[in-house]
């Protein structure tokens, strides 16, 4: 076992272990409250440009299955309590090291995740290094931003999914970063889904006449990906319009609100959504760091989810404009599908019937 260390920008060290590919890596660290779905953490290109932390203190006891991945792996850096060498599951491919060292991950393991996640929650997320040498300059990793991450997971060229049967409605879906379930969803309710480049203009999108268009989630800060918004704005109020995560923050920007970076995000498949409309509150899966600002929208669209937490906005409709959007992921390949209802909803609003 080679020793690692944890390194925060404010200079705190945290003593481990080195797992995964070899090196140093930096990045934003945030933390994963999920009891299980690692596979989901791992693949979801979400989390681009981060240095992740689960926070259950078991990981990988059931291997690595590539039909269950969400996308390509895009971490910048993996820190678990402990981790299963040997997984006990009739499906698994591969255990967690072998993955993360073919991903070139740099991982860490060994170190005491409650007490950093304690960091987190009262200081924030903030940049930190794995590293096997502790460096005595930490400007490198206060410096660290990440940038143009929307690019580096979307999809360079258009795919087209579609049903078995008959077909109910054709969807444009924008990559920023899509979850493969998202497609799926689709898909498995008769849509006929193309998959199309981040920076796929507005004119190409309509002129492929679609019913509807899904924005999907990503990466980092939304207001970086101006030209993704210039052509959300373009297609706002011209078709129905179903915005996921990162799409849900850019198509409040299109509309004329705000998004703010939170303190330490919700990351995991553990976190409640309240629905102002009926009262329910339903568990979801959710990994973001930025949140619309309610107050910014109140005279541009409805709020109709909050988390029961801290209520920040969770959901907006629009209604004059066909268009609906949610923060947590209305689906769960590794957790609670109590929302898949949505994708039901979008479907309806393209005038599709199932």
């Amino acid at each position: 076992m080679n020793k690692a260390y944890l390194v925060l920008e404010n200079g705190m060290v945290f003593e481990g272990f080195a797992m995964g590919a070899e090196g140093a890596a930096i990045g934003e660290l945030v933390f994963n409250t999920g009891v299980c779905g690692y596979t989901d953490t791992l693949t979801n290109p979400s989390n681009a440009g981060q240095i992740v932390m689960q926070t259950f203190p078991l990981i990988g006891n059931y291997g690595l299955i590539a039909s269950d991945f969400q996308g390509e792996c895009a971490l910048n850096g993996y820190v678990v309590r402990e981790w299963c060498a040997i997984p006990s599951n009739f499906r698994a491919e591969k255990d967690l090291d072998t993955f993360l060292k073919e991903k070139g991950v740099v991982g860490i393991y060994g170190v005491d995740t409650r007490q950093i996640t304690k960091v987190l929650r009262e200081e924030g997320s903030m940049n930190v290094m794995i590293c096997k040498k502790i460096p005595e300059d930490l400007t490198s990793v206060k410096e660290y931003k990440i940038i143009g991450a929307v690019s580096e997971v979307s999809c360079t060229e258009p795919q087209v999914f579609g049903p078995k049967g008959k077909v109910v409605s054709r969807v444009v879906l924008i990559d920023y970063g899509t979850r493969k379930s998202f497609i799926d969803e689709l898909v498995s309710r008769g849509c006929q889904v193309t998959v199309v480049p981040q920076d796929t203009t507005a004119e190409v999108i309509l002129q492929m006449n679609p019913n509807g268009v899904l924005l999907s989630n990503g990466p980092a800060d939304p207001k970086e990906n101006e030209f993704c918004i210039s052509q959300i704005r373009k297609l706002f109020g011209k078709l129905p319009i179903f915005g996921i995560g990162l799409g849900h923050q850019m198509l409040a920007l299109a509309a004329g609100g705000e998004t703010v970076k939170m303190g330490h995000g919700h990351r995991g498949a553990n976190q409640p959504v309240k629905s102002l409309e009926d009262g329910r509150t339903y568990i979801t899966i959710q990994n973001h760091g930025y949140v619309v600002d309610a107050e910014s929208v109140k005279d541009l669209a409805n709020v109709n989810y909050i988390n029961a937490n801290d209520s920040t906005c969770e959901g907006l409709s629009y209604p004059t404009k066909r268009a609906f959007s949610v923060q947590f992921y209305p689906e769960s390949f590794s957790g609670p599908r109590h929302t898949g209802f949505l994708f039901d909803r979008f479907i309806t609003m393209m005038g599709g019937a199932l």
